[in-house]
């Protein structure tokens, strides 16, 4: 525990957020805006601190809630006039590099993998196992695009269609978000928006990232040796241990293992 007094010169203190995992609405360890506003409320205007730095380690997951913590933390950064700082860990990709994207300055073990500049959808198409076991689906609809992308029904070429222009809607605003962010740093001559993913030594040189640095030795460069930490992180609620959570814990665990694993980690 890190006392602070009104009337002494204290050290200069760093509030370090973790953002470790899927980003969604739901699910034991999901990062989201709701959960993670007090979270970084507190990070941000708790003992004035000199930065915020986040220790971030995910693999990507909803648009809008990547959208809308990423906006917070901007928000509180202009508010409180305190610099945010980003330290990747294994991965910053997809979602995960929109949060990081949302700090002043990113920085990387040279093992992490950065990028992933893309939006993706996935599903399923179960039609023909439901012909082949004689069940006939019945669907009725009020307007033609109600039942868009019904997995038990074959693929329609228009329903394609309509979802690649929503995704494509969706990977602009990636873009612009990336752009706004990082200007002149980015590398003009490389197509960086493509899904690719790379490792931190070629990012740096792509300008999506700042450098190779790890959290502590990196804010005692930037605010000496004498810089206090003070951590905050989600916490798992002790009703979640039981029931039908533990069900979801289980199916969420196994989700978020195959995203990472999509990076190959």
């Amino acid at each position: 525990m890190n006392l602070r007094f009104p009337f002494i010169k204290n050290p200069p203190l760093v509030s370090v957020v973790r953002l470790t995992g899927m980003i969604g609405t739901g699910g034991r360890s999901t990062l989201n805006d709701a959960a993670l506003a007090p979270l970084l409320e507190r990070a941000f205007r708790r003992g004035k601190p000199a930065a915020v730095a986040l220790e971030i380690n995910s693999p990507g997951g909803s648009p809008v809630q990547s959208s809308l913590i990423a906006a917070r933390i901007r928000r509180l950064s202009d508010e409180t006039k305190v610099p945010v700082y980003a330290f990747v860990e294994d991965l910053a990709a997809s979602g995960g590099y929109w949060l990081a994207v949302a700090a002043d300055e990113i920085w990387a073990d040279a093992s992490s993998i950065v990028g992933s500049i893309g939006v993706i959808s996935s599903g399923f198409g179960a039609h023909v196992l439901l012909a082949r076991q004689g069940v006939e689906r019945r669907v009725y609809t009020a307007g033609e695009s109600k039942s868009m992308l019904d997995p038990f029904r074959p693929e329609n070429p228009e329903d394609v269609a309509r979802l690649r222009v929503i995704l494509d809607d969706l990977h602009e605003n990636f873009i612009a978000h990336v752009k706004s962010r990082r200007g002149a740093k980015l590398n003009g001559e490389a197509d960086l928006f493509t899904g690719e993913i790379w490792a931190a030594q070629r990012a740096t040189a792509l300008g999506l990232i700042d450098g190779i640095g790890h959290l502590k030795p990196r804010m005692q460069e930037q605010f000496g040796k004498k810089v206090q930490f003070r951590r905050y992180a989600m916490r798992r609620p002790v009703w979640s241990r039981f029931g039908a959570q533990m069900a979801q814990d289980a199916l969420f665990g196994i989700e978020e293992r195959a995203a990472f694993a999509r990076f190959g980690l």
